[in-house]
């Protein structure tokens, strides 16, 4: 059976077919700049990477450019065989702690949500209702980044806010990263046979976020009602005193979403030294760049915190810290700073090991601590588009 996973953003499209359910990649590609007229998509099929450029309007033109590569390269020999599609959805809110097939109240209620969601939300409805046309006869499955995190407790998802926020609002905690964070969990519970495990996962590329796992399922995690809270990210801020946002408006004369642009788009990484990309941070250390340095360890000293905290939280019973997603599965020079923050816990780094190991390279996971470490560290590459695939084909069956 053939299932296609799509993850529609605000001006892009990602999907990969796969081959279900023997889980093999049959092609992928993303689609890039939607509604510019430098728009350009590209295609990923039998280890070679094609990039055309060519002005694609909107969401279902780039449906349209998808599909049609899909005919074009054999993947399929006609539309029929794609049996059902997996959507990446950013929000479920509270009603939603799985994945569901997605009618016309769930669309409506993804609707609603775009409140909670209003960067991603746009995308996500637009890839829908695109595939939705195209592909009538498919099974469409809204898989929630957030899912996973309806088990976490009310004591850590509540902000100390008037209770009128949440009951009337929905204000509180929901986290995100959460099919990243799945698979994870899944991997390791096969890795050390062990259902009720105990971990923290550490998902850190251009967005970053932590979640403390317990008895295999989500307690804790950093990002909270958006993306914007917790680690500091790429372009993200993460945690800053709330009233920056009030204070920057009076001083500085600019509007709020002026400055809420500036926190979500132009701080974190980028703020502070100019680059965004964890590579290029490490290159202008090496040239000696102070403002570099300084972001990185800022960087790496929040992520630390956290890992302290959820150590306590998991009341020390932690089975294993993993380190995940682009930065952390191919920075080792940051893999190892991090774990030099974490000695006081008993936490060591096997260098050697360490260096080795990169999605580039010909290991790609491992146990990257020292024998005599309290908790061992692994590095263990995610795959969302996998539990995204593996939700729909649940539902296709």
């Amino acid at each position: 059976m053939k299932v296609l996973c799509v993850n529609a953003g605000s001006s892009s499209l990602k999907f990969q077919l796969y081959d279900m359910p023997a889980e093999i990649s049959i092609i992928g590609g993303y689609v890039e700049k939607i509604g510019a007229k430098d728009s350009f998509y590209t295609i990923k099929f039998e280890g070679k990477k094609t990039e055309t450029k060519r002005e694609i309007r909107d969401h279902s033109e780039a449906v349209e450019v998808m599909l049609e590569e899909l005919v074009n390269y054999g993947a399929v020999s006609e539309l029929s065989e794609i049996r059902g599609v997996g959507h990446r959805v950013l929000h479920g809110g509270e009603k939603y702690s799985d994945s569901v097939i997605i009618d016309n109240q769930v669309l409506k209620d993804i609707k609603d949500l775009t409140k909670l969601g209003p960067l991603h939300h746009p995308g996500n409805i637009a890839g829908i209702k695109a595939m939705q046309k195209a592909l009538p006869d498919a099974v469409q499955v809204a898989v929630f980044d957030t899912a996973f995190h309806q088990t976490i407790p009310k004591e850590q998802f509540m902000y100390p806010v008037p209770m009128k926020w949440y009951e009337k609002y929905g204000v509180r905690k929901y986290g995100f990263h959460g099919t990243s964070h799945k698979y994870i969990t899944e991997v390791m519970q096969k890795k050390l046979g062990k259902e009720n495990i105990n971990l923290i996962i550490c998902h850190v590329g251009s967005g970053a976020s932590i979640t403390a796992v317990k008895d295999g399922k989500s307690y804790d995690t950093t990002m909270g009602l958006t993306p914007l809270d917790g680690l500091m990210m790429g372009t993200r801020s993460g945690s800053i005193d709330p009233s920056i946002i009030k204070y920057m408006i009076d001083e500085a004369g600019m509007t709020y979403d002026e400055v809420d642009e500036a926190l979500n788009k132009k701080s974190g990484l980028l703020g502070v030294c100019g680059f965004n990309d964890n590579r290029d941070v490490e290159k202008a250390i090496e040239r000696g760049d102070e403002n570099a340095r300084l972001a990185l360890d800022m960087y790496v000293d929040r992520i630390d915190r956290y890992i302290a905290e959820y150590y306590l939280e998991l009341g020390g019973e932690v089975d294993a810290i993993v380190f995940t997603a682009g930065v952390l599965e191919n920075g080792a020079e940051t893999r190892e700073s991090i774990i030099k923050g974490l000695a006081p816990l008993g936490i060591k780094i096997n260098r050697e090991v360490n260096d080795a190991i990169a999605s580039f390279k010909e290991i790609t996971s491992g146990v990257i601590t020292a024998e005599d470490s309290t908790v061992p560290v692994y590095v263990e590459p995610t795959n969302e588009e996998v539990m995204i695939i593996r939700d729909a084909y649940r539902f296709c069956k």
